[in-house]
């Protein structure tokens, strides 16, 4: 099922979550660990990230670096399929720009459709360490808008391959990224809500925001895409804080913002166990002012914190 009839079928606010792959050498069973305590709040879609390669320099005899690519998360597509076959819901791969070629795109999304996953989120993905700016793939994507826009065409039946007539049309739901406090390239949240319309008049059919710690981020954001014609789902990303070391890294990692007096509550205290209690309160006050309010679906990353989502779901379903 595809999330906006998902969501177009439910009259309450529903639950979904996303995960992170197991590092290269882990196994499925760390997912379903932290997956098998979030399933009796009936998530009917967990997303699953997608990580770009990483490139590290090995000495060689001659004193000579060589530069290597690899990726420490991989498996996207496999953890969906098992996703779906254990627990029956909707899995999400996330699409990156960086990293793939238009070509390993376009088979990537004939994969996921034999596999019969007919949901993706088109990102643009991240740019390298030690890069200052994203820079593609060659032949690749450089905006997220683009790679909406090749999906979109497969939705069509147009592939890349000018010399296919009548291609199956896939029948991808395509979801974007939503940025409350604008995406940090952008000189401004107008323009940046300029980009986001452009990705859902290519085609996407719902956005997932950033994390926030400030609702009034969101509604806002929500208020701004409807006065500029987007009418689209907008799902509300929500983490909560655990570690007291994240209210200077979560800002200057995500370019957002941390209210005041969740900041002071937090530095008040060297307590690990009580800042992470400040967090799952505010996330809790945080999910049932967004569940109050109507939202489609709360969406939490869960960085494999299992046991931290669930004290909080145990208080807000």
């Amino acid at each position: 099922m595809k999330i906006t009839e998902v969501i177009e079928s439910s009259k309450e606010t529903l639950v979904s979550f996303e995960i992170l792959p197991p590092l290269k050498g882990g196994s499925m069973e760390t997912i379903f660990k932290s997956m098998d305590p979030l399933m009796e709040f009936k998530p009917p879609f967990i997303d699953v990230t997608y990580h770009r390669e990483e490139f590290i320099y090995n000495m060689r005899p001659s004193g000579y670096y060589e530069k290597i690519a690899i990726r420490k998360r991989p498996g996207t597509v496999g953890i969906c399929a098992s996703i779906m076959h254990r627990y029956g819901v909707e899995a999400v791969p996330h699409l990156i720009c960086g990293g793939f070629s238009k070509t390993e795109t376009e088979n990537a999304l004939i994969d996921l459709n034999f596999l019969g996953i007919k949901n993706v989120l088109a990102l643009r993905g991240d740019a390298r360490k030690f890069e200052g700016k994203f820079i593609p793939e060659p032949g690749g994507h450089n905006y997220a808008v683009d790679l909406v826009n090749q999906v979109q065409d497969m939705n069509n039946g147009k592939y890349l391959d000018p010399n296919i007539d009548n291609g199956f049309k896939t029948d991808f739901c395509i979801g974007v990224a939503g940025y409350p406090e604008k995406h940090f390239e952008a000189p401004n949240l107008e323009l940046d809500m300029k980009y986001t319309k452009m990705k859902v008049d290519a085609g996407a059919s719902y956005i997932v925001t950033q994390m926030f710690f400030d609702n009034d981020y969101y509604f806002k954001y929500v208020d701004l895409c409807r006065k500029n014609g987007i009418t689209v789902p907008i799902i509300p990303g929500i983490k909560p804080l655990t570690r007291k070391s994240q209210i200077t890294t979560i800002p200057r990692h995500f370019f957002i913002n941390m209210p005041g007096d969740l900041i002071n509550a937090v530095d008040a205290t060297d307590d690990k166990q009580k800042v992470k209690e400040i967090g799952i309160e505010w996330c809790i006050a945080q999910s049932k002012e967004l569940k109050a309010a109507g939202v489609p679906v709360l969406h939490y990353y869960t960085m494999s914190d299992s046991r931290t989502i669930k004290k909080i779901l145990k208080e807000v379903i």
